[in-house]
């Protein structure tokens, strides 16, 4: 792995970090179309498929999922109230903490999930332009830069 320091990038971006920022939003802006419409063919919507998204990791207090959404806590309850009358998820008192909710994906909450996320072809098709090589440098890439970043998902 290289473990060179990360260069700095100077207050006037050059053409080419400009021209990259740009590929980046315009790849983020096709993911969260085609997320979004697979969410919504599985009536959910895209806040609730990404709560979802995040108990793969496992169950996790209400408070964490809010803060890695960015999102309001009240926002989180009323999407985990939803999710949970469908079926997909339960709440369950911490057993380190009993004052702390916990949201964990039931068995059906989790195949909605595995589901929806290999529905998405977004990822797939860009990425099979690249070799098998090519995707290891860039999943890095990424790596280090979110590493080097800060807030939720870094």
């Amino acid at each position: 792995m290289d473990t060179q320091p990360a260069p700095t990038v100077a207050s006037q971006p050059d053409e080419i970090t400009r021209e990259v920022v740009d590929l980046m939003a315009n790849l983020v802006g096709l993911f969260h179309r085609e997320y979004e419409e697979a969410a919504a063919a599985r009536s959910l919507t895209g806040a609730q498929a990404k709560v979802l998204a995040l108990l793969r990791r496992g169950p996790m207090p209400m408070r964490h999922i809010a803060q890695t959404l960015s999102c309001e806590p009240s926002n989180i309850t009323g999407i985990v109230d939803r999710l949970e009358s469908r079926g997909f998820v339960t709440r369950e008192a911490d057993r380190q903490d009993r004052r702390v909710k916990l949201v964990a994906a039931t068995e059906t909450g989790a195949a909605a999930s595995e589901e929806l996320r290999e529905s998405l072809n977004f990822a797939r098709e860009p990425l099979a332009a690249l070799g098998p090589e090519e995707r290891t440098v860039l999943r890095d890439l990424l790596r280090r830069m979110l590493a080097g970043a800060s807030g939720p998902g870094a």
